[in-house]
């Protein structure tokens, strides 16, 4: 295979950037970012319902914006959950952008345009979580436990929102799958209501990346001609891990590189990698991993795709093709027993 074609049109955009901080200290930046991403593409996001909820935390109030039917504007006042109006046996999911652990916002395509989409192709609400990022000493376990406040809050919300009972799911993209399998381990081990169903895309789950499968090595000679900041070195995940857990990768818990712990007892996975992704390795040693321990697992390589490519607009067909992916995942989520 080969890049695709519509983000092969956009790359250009960023080919001079060595690092996203090296980008938008350029006055133009920003723009530069935006073009990468389609911005100038013609795509109208689905306009879904929208509402603000904090869910309480031991760090302090997790903002929450919540997409889908009969949930008040955004802007309205903030309400308890029995304000709201509610559906009946809806999909539900928690998703939780990605960006490093360090960086990304409720604004980025990755978390809004994704919401929107699954809220709208799915009929269900989506929660999308504003979790505390790891900058100026914030580290885990604090975005870990404003994961699990928001789950929590959202599980305990989400049959009088109208989701289905037990139907709720836990998902999220690169650093934010982390941070979902992280979550759903822990409520595994103490015993808690575990989610339907995990959706990730492609996410980062180990500190040392494993070996590729040789079968499944992509072309190196797509990889690099890829963007600098579309590319993760080991030093690039070293420093993930070790800004995101304070210290050195080797005392980090399970909860936050969960990709090295045992799998069994998970709910069923859905799992999008990239191809032209060095964080793939990733992606494919978990499936193996929930292969190995029995749990139920849908794999999708996005034939074509870099790291991130979720972040594009809705106008590429390629990003359409994975939203349609997540939002038949999601539909089909069944209570985990």
């Amino acid at each position: 295979m080969t890049l695709d074609m519509e983000l092969a049109a956009l790359m250009h955009h960023v080919a001079e950037a060595g690092s996203f901080a090296d980008l938008l200290a350029d006055p133009a930046g920003m723009q530069r970012l935006e073009a990468f991403s389609g911005a100038d593409l013609p795509y109208t996001a689905p306009a879904v319902p929208i509402r603000s909820v904090e869910a309480p935390g031991p760090n302090g109030p997790v903002p929450i914006r919540i997409y889908g039917p009969g949930i008040l504007p955004l802007g309205g006042d903030r309400g308890s959950a029995a304000e709201f109006t509610s559906g009946a046996g809806l999909p539900g999911l928690v998703w939780l952008h990605g960006g490093g652990f360090a960086g990304g916002a409720l604004d980025m395509r990755e978390a809004d345009q994704v919401a929107r989409e699954l809220a709208d192709r799915t009929g269900g609400l989506v929660f999308s979580v504003e979790y505390r990022l790891a900058r100026d000493g914030v580290h885990f376990p604090v975005p870990h436990e404003d994961v699990l406040a928001a789950w929590i809050w959202a599980a305990a919300h989400a049959e009088e929102l109208g989701v289905a009972p037990g139907s709720l799911c836990l998902g999220g993209a690169s650093a934010g799958g982390n941070l979902a399998v992280g979550a759903a381990m822990y409520l595994k081990d103490a015993g808690l209501a575990p989610p339907a169903k995990l959706l990730l895309a492609y996410p980062f789950l180990h500190a040392v990346l494993p070996s590729p499968d040789s079968a499944a090595v992509p072309d190196g000679r797509v990889l690099s001609s890829l963007p600098r900041i579309l590319r993760f070195t080991e030093d690039d995940c070293r420093a993930m891990v070790e800004n995101y857990i304070g210290g050195p990768a080797g005392m980090a818990s399970s909860y936050a590189l969960p990709g090295h712990a045992d799998p069994s007892g998970l709910p069923p996975v859905a799992v999008i990698a990239c191809e032209y992704d060095d964080l793939r390795p990733s992606a494919e040693h978990f499936r193996e991993s929930l292969h190995a321990a029995g749990v139920q697992v849908a794999f999708r390589l996005e034939a074509g795709a870099t790291h991130g490519y979720l972040n594009h607009s809705a106008a590429l067909g390629i990003v359409r093709q994975g939203l349609t992916f997540l939002a038949a995942e999601l539909a089909s989520a069944k209570p985990f027993q």
